[in-house]
């Protein structure tokens, strides 16, 4: 069990098993830098997390902006859009009459990835609710912006595992405060990280590192105009 304080943020699970070094630069480093696809991706989310609605569509009530968390999974986090479908086997929601099943929808840009590190940020939502709800969660759905289409997403035994095990390896790297070293890879070019990840590929040390030296070199020999 986690205390409050211990909590990594469950937005990272997705960064970790993009990329472990990404995720450790934004999450241990506490660095970050945007570009075209994560600004955009911002504003998606941004229309999604407006937490002051929430409707009721037939036998659906919708929220938006909820925020979740385990003591088991030592994590805590928001859902873009969590629904409640009306189901005689769910759970009392205050303020609305009979039981609802929870069913998390994730809001992500561009198209569904190749891996599951998607599903596994989705799946981790489910599980928080699970363990907040005392309830079994099933499924839920990622929403991509280009397609303009959900995906449904099944929590299976093995999806859960990977989700359990990449939060157990996250919560040993940021106790030690440890970056792994880069593997480049083809989606090194579309990073947002890129230009911070990139000058210290052969040096071994932290990224905050290098960055403090260049701002020392930069004062102690500052850029005259003429």
């Amino acid at each position: 069990m986690f205390a409050e304080e211990d909590f990594l943020q469950l937005s990272g699970l997705q960064h970790f098993l993009f990329c472990r070094r990404q995720w450790a630069l934004i999450h241990v480093e506490n660095l970050w830098r945007d570009n075209v696809r994560t600004v955009s991706g911002e504003l998606m989310h941004e229309r999604a997390h407006n937490g002051a609605l929430t409707e009721k569509r037939g036998g659906t009530v919708i929220t938006r902006d909820m925020g979740v968390f385990s003591h088991c999974l030592g994590v805590s986090g928001k859902c873009d859009v969590l629904e409640f479908h009306r189901d005689g086997k769910g759970v009392s929601i205050h303020g609305w009459d009979g039981l609802w099943s929870p069913f998390p929808v994730e809001y992500k840009r561009g198209e569904p990835k190749a891996g599951n590190c998607d599903a596994a940020q989705l799946c981790c939502q489910a599980m928080c609710l699970e363990e907040m709800l005392c309830c079994q969660i099933p499924d839920g759905a990622l929403f991509y912006g280009e397609t303009r289409r959900r995906l449904p997403v099944a929590f299976t035994a093995q999806l859960r595992g990977e989700v359990s095990g990449a939060l157990e390896e996250m919560h040993r790297l940021f106790a030690r405060g440890y970056t792994p070293k880069v593997k480049p890879s083809k989606s090194c070019n579309a990073c947002s990280m890129k230009e911070l990840c990139l000058p210290v590929l052969m040096k071994g040390r932290p990224v905050r590192a290098y960055m403090e030296e260049s701002d020392e070199e930069a004062a102690e020999y500052p850029v005259c105009h003429h």
